[in-house]
């Protein structure tokens, strides 16, 4: 006997996927609160449908999606505001805010993964400098733990890869340095062993080398940004130890992984 659709449970699924949720229904699939739900409905992230016979809200089978959206936008750190645009954006003007505020967040994000990145730079060095002296000091077990935690932290991989983003947030921001004739002096400062810390409006990093070379590369990258809208013009002064490159302004991050990347020698 030829079963009909109702009898194959072919139409039950299908309407357990289109049929409306309780309140309750969706805060167990997405494993949340009730009251979540509820102060999202409150700040016009989330909307029900309607309502039950007695009572209970009601959210199409769309509001699980829109929820796990919410949830990521919120991990990535964007505001109830910033997703509320994010969601309910239209036109054009609204769709460019949306682009923006999102590209935004992104640059945000790429400032303090490089102040860790920098951090971590400087935690080699002095793991190497506290191995030596450690060792000298014990020559035995103490020495080789530290030496072991020195490898576990660093791995001594000269060959990491430089960050995959900075190329597009170069390019991103219109700054001359992504122009294809910067690569000679990219492959003068490429391998220098440098020191970079943070300041307060942006980096100085302090390329550990006197050849005249490096003065001048450093020099003509300093001015081929001398117009680049996205940060303050850097500069470059002798110092004692080298020569000094000190990039200003919000962008100023764009530098630190440059330098980060080229003493890598993958840049």
């Amino acid at each position: 006997m030829v079963r009909g659709p109702e009898q194959t449970g072919y139409r039950q699924d299908t309407a357990m996927t289109i049929r409306p949720l309780t309140i309750g229904a969706l805060a167990r699939r997405l494993n949340v609160t009730t009251s979540m739900l509820r102060f999202y409905e409150r700040e016009g992230l989330l909307t029900p449908a309607g309502r039950s016979a007695s009572g209970y809200r009601l959210y199409p089978a769309s509001a699980e999606k829109t929820l796990l959206f919410i949830r990521r936008a919120q991990r990535l750190g964007f505001s109830l505001n910033d997703i509320k645009l994010l969601l309910h954006g239209t036109g054009s003007s609204s769709e460019n805010q949306v682009v923006d505020l999102a590209e935004q967040r992104f640059l945000d994000i790429e400032r303090r993964l490089t102040e860790m990145l920098v951090l971590r730079h400087e935690l080699e060095f002095f793991l190497e400098d506290l191995t030596e002296r450690v060792g000298r000091a014990t020559g035995g077990s103490t020495g080789r733990l530290y030496r072991d935690l020195l490898n576990q932290v660093c791995g001594h991989d000269a060959h990491r890869k430089a960050p995959s983003s900075l190329s597009r947030l170069i390019k991103r921001l219109g700054c001359a340095m992504a122009i294809g004739e910067r690569s000679k002096v990219f492959s003068t400062l490429r391998g220098r062993h440098i020191h970079i810390w943070r300041e307060d409006d942006g980096y100085s990093i302090l390329i550990a080398s006197r050849d005249p070379e490096v003065e001048k590369a450093l020099r003509q990258l300093a001015a081929s940004e001398a117009h680049c809208d996205a940060h303050v013009e850097p500069s470059v002064s002798p110092s004692e130890d080298g020569f000094l490159f000190q990039a200003r302004g919000a962008n100023a991050f764009l530098f630190a992984q440059l330098f980060l990347a080229l003493e890598a020698s993958e840049a």
